[in-house]
This record gives C-alpha cells, sequence and structure tokens, in this order.
C-alpha cells in the first residue's frame, strides 16, 4: 500500500457524515482518541504518533528500544499510561506500556508471546487481548502489569479484536468459530457467550461506544479470508436499543481501518482510517 494515500476520518453521529483530519502519504493506521478528546494516536510503519485536532500533523512518540510496533495500543481512562504491541524482538508480538509524560523506558506487560493489545476496562483495571497459546488463539484478559493472565475464550478457530462494553460486563471480539467471522461478546469470566452478528459479512473489530448506546465494526465482502487491507469495506453500527444494524460508510481499507477503540470520549463520534490511490 505504499503508493497509496492514508486519510484520517472522523465520523459524527449527530451530522451522519464524516469529516477529514489528516490526509498523507504515510501509511497510518489504527487511530485512538485520547480520553481527553484532543488528539488521535496512529499507527505508522513502526511507529505512533499523536495527531492534535487543532493543528493536525504527526508527532512522533519516543517509545524507547521498541522499534517495530503494530496497529494494536490503547490508552488508559485516566490518561496516564500507553500499550502497545512490539515485535521488535523477535518471536512474535509482546504488550508493553509506557508511562505518558515520562521519560522512562516502556515496560514489557506480556512474558508468553504472541500477545496483540486491544482494550482496557473503563475501570482501568485489566485489559484484554488476542493471544496464542498452545497452537491455540484465545481472548485473555490480565491486570494492566500483566498479573494473572486468563483465557476468556479459545478455540482452534480464530479470536480476535476484543474490546470491553461501557460497563465493563461484556468483552466484544470477533471469531470465525461458525463459519466465517462474525462478532460475538462474552462475560470477562467466559460465560453467558452470545453471537451478535449472523448477516453474510465478514466482520470484525467491534468498538463498543463509551455511552453504551453502539457498537462500530468493519464489515468485509463474503467470502473475505482474514482481514486484508486495500478492500471495499464498510463501517456499520449496531444499536442497543433494536435498531436494525445500519452502514454509516463504504471506504477502501480493512486492515488498519479502525483495528482498536477510537470512540469520541462522549461517544458521539468515532475515527478510521481510508485509503485512496
Amino acid at each position: 500500500m505504499a503508493a497509496w494515500v492514508s486519510r484520517l476520518m472522523i465520523y459524527d453521529l449527530d451530522e451522519g457524515s464524516a469529516f477529514p483530519v489528516l490526509e498523507t502519504e504515510h501509511e497510518i493506521a489504527a487511530p485512538n482518541w485520547t480520553p481527553d478528546g484532543s488528539a488521535l494516536v496512529v499507527n505508522g510503519e513502526g511507529s505512533l504518533y499523536w495527531v492534535e485536532l487543532d493543528a493536525p500533523e504527526l508527532l512522533e512518540i519516543d517509545t524507547g528500544l521498541c522499534i517495530k510496533l503494530n496497529n494494536d495500543h490503547g490508552i488508559s481512562p485516566d490518561g496516564e499510561v500507553l500499550y502497545f504491541s512490539d515485535h521488535t524482538f523477535g518471536g512474535g508480538a509482546q504488550i508493553w506500556r509506557q508511562d505518558l509524560g515520562s521519560d522512562e523506558d516502556p515496560v514489557k506487560v506480556t512474558q508468553k508471546r504472541p500477545s496483540w493489545y486491544h482494550g482496557i476496562s473503563p475501570d482501568g483495571r485489566m485489559i484484554c487481548y488476542t493471544a496464542v497459546r498452545e497452537g491455540l488463539f484465545g481472548i485473555y484478559t490480565s491486570k494492566p502489569d500483566g498479573a494473572q493472565e486468563t483465557c476468556v475464550i479459545e478455540g482452534a478457530h480464530h479470536y480476535d479484536g476484543p474490546d470491553f462494553s461501557a460497563d465493563g460486563d461484556w468483552i466484544w471480539f470477533n471469531s470465525d468459530r461458525t463459519g466465517a467471522s462474525e462478532l460475538w461478546r462474552v462475560r470477562p469470566d467466559g460465560a453467558d457467550l452470545e453471537r451478535m452478528t449472523e448477516d453474510g459479512l465478514v466482520n470484525w473489530f467491534p468498538h463498543p461506544s463509551p455511552d453504551g448506546e453502539h457498537v462500530v465494526y468493519l464489515a468485509y465482502p463474503e467470502g473475505t479470508i482474514g482481514h486484508p487491507p486495500g478492500m471495499h469495506v464498510a463501517l456499520r453500527l449496531w444499536s442497543a436499543k433494536d435498531k436494525p444494524v445500519a452502514t454509516l460508510v463504504e471506504l477502501t481499507g480493512g486492515q488498519g481501518t479502525i483495528n482498536v477503540p477510537s470512540w469520541s470520549p462522549d461517544g458521539r463520534a468515532f475515527a478510521y482510517v481510508e485509503y485512496a490511490s
């Protein structure tokens, strides 16, 4: 995708439309919104960048010896800690944490690999991530320092994109455990597994809104394998109040568009990345 332009976008639910924040020839991906609403964090070619909304440009974040970050990252609810996945040291990705506003180096969270960060509970006491353990994909939780790693669900199929609901009572994720990738949710203790979509599309990366009203997710065409980049995809919205699922945007994207939680703090907008030739 080196010949493509990356366009960082914000979709406003009240307006029912999206607008561009930043366009760059660099390949950027996976926007997060900061808890204070002032900036976005994006991945770009192995690094992380701030994008201040009042003066949008790519401002590189110093992540110390970690220089091969993938697009799985996020910020704690109090805005004090940055989490990210990195594979600088080989052997598969591991999760790291870095205190923002400090000159200290990042600290490793997960000792086992591969582990890909995806979300943090609303109270900041638990992270959730995708991992492979003994050859099986699964959804895992641990304390923010990596203690008490717990398998929520695993199996012979793919499990990915975990993210907490606004009340912390559910973890949403995607899995192809019954065929094509669909959205599911489960309690953090592994109880009450529930399938949330069944529409023939290939659905990935569900992100519940902070107000508890919606879940935005990425939908690929029927028959898509994995979550490739550079495809015609849609961003769709599931609503908690028995409304039908709605397609909000059709775009060129996929991998990199909305891998991690990207809702604004008030739940009225979300960020994503689209690509253009």
